[in-house]
């Protein structure tokens, strides 16, 4: 929710379009002054596109299937305690309920769990994006002696000698050996199926009027206004995120030996105490919410946004304090609670032995 002084006019409605270079198809249109309605036209870039998927990793039954069973497997830790599902479980919107994670012998770390809803969509993984993509991203916890704290030969090895993984990986990847490649892209695979794209905002911009209520439309267009919320110049359309990084003076920052954040990966000033723009899909599962997990109700993230930041060393350049009346507030939370789809129960996998 930040603030941000240019627009420009379009057929008498105020847009500001940003073309957002860290994302292939995000474009973000914010309004002002328009009566919105379901199924609006000028809405439609809202809507999620088809999951991006990579050439050499195209999605198919047999990878997903193993890289679900992967993705769920605690073998694939050091202590055979924890799983990728540890951190990020579907009970708690795929984190983990927690204000920040827990590692290896429930080490507590830095920073939250990110849920891994959409992340199919992201440019860039991680709070700080130093992964490149799901595949990049998918050894990193099992190789942290932080996090699973797995031997890798250890892991390998046990993969080769399971005749029902063996087997898998020989299905899923043909002609490739049982490596990090193809355990990373087997567990990417399964993630691109964590989606959320059928909330009731998604059904109203594709024209059902009764999807969301008078007060979620009102706090859609405050959450796109530039004068009010202007929460959509970060959580832009269609993933509800820019995929790029900010500092928006969470009060951690002004500790005695901050987080820096994407600065670690990118040093310019801008970037120092900035983090990853999340997405707000299914944002109410997702609890606690911000890197550091200092917020615990969407109610705390308006009123953080409300007094632009906490800390005001290193701040985003376009966050500042907003004015909204509590009814206002309630609105914006009532429109992000529109966000969260509903899920059929998900059905855990049987584990090879």
């Amino acid at each position: 929710m930040k603030m941000i002084n240019h627009h420009h006019r379009h057929t008498g409605v105020s847009l500001l379009v940003s073309l957002l270079l860290a994302s292939p198809f995000a474009v973000a249109v914010e309004y002002k002054d328009h009566t919105f309605s379901a199924g609006d036209a000028s809405l439609q870039h809202w809507l999620l596109p088809a999951v991006p998927v990579p050439a050499d990793n195209a999605l198919n039954a047999d990878r997903i299937a193993l890289g679900k069973q992967l993705f769920f497997d605690p073998r694939l830790s050091g202590d055979s305690n924890m799983s990728c599902a540890t951190c990020h479980n579907p009970l708690f919107g795929w984190s983990d309920g927690l204000p920040t994670a827990k590692g290896s012998k429930s080490m507590v770390l830095g920073r939250a769990s990110p849920t891994v809803i959409n992340t199919a969509y992201n440019t860039l993984q991680m709070w700080d994006g130093r992964k490149k993509s799901l595949e990049d991203q998918a050894m990193g916890p099992m190789m942290s002696n932080q996090e699973m704290n797995m031997n890798i030969p250890k892991l390998l090895d046990f993969l080769q000698k399971t005749p029902d993984y063996s087997a898998s990986f020989n299905k899923a990847y043909p002609g490739e050996a049982i490596s990090e490649v193809t355990i990373a892209k087997a567990i990417a695979s399964f993630e691109r199926t964590v989606l959320s794209n059928d909330s009731q905002f998604d059904r109203w911009i594709k024209g059902d009027k009764n999807a969301m209520t008078a007060q979620q439309v009102n706090g859609f267009k405050l959450f796109v206004n530039p004068d009010k919320g202007n929460c959509a110049v970060c959580h832009s359309a269609p993933n509800f995120t820019d995929n790029g990084f900010h500092n928006i003076g969470l009060a951690s920052f002004g500790g005695a030996t901050p987080d820096v954040g994407r600065f670690a990966e990118k040093p310019l000033k801008l970037m120092k105490g900035a983090f990853k723009t999340p997405t707000l899909r299914d944002i109410t599962l997702t609890a606690p919410y911000f890197h550091d997990g200092s917020a615990s109700t969407l109610e705390q993230v308006v009123d953080h946004y409300v007094q632009g930041g906490e800390v005001k060393t290193n701040l985003a350049p376009n966050l500042k304090s907003l004015t909204l009346s509590s009814n206002e507030k309630a609105d914006l939370v009532a429109f992000m609670r529109a966000l969260t789809s509903d899920h059929p129960a998900f059905v855990l996998p049987v584990l090879p032995h």
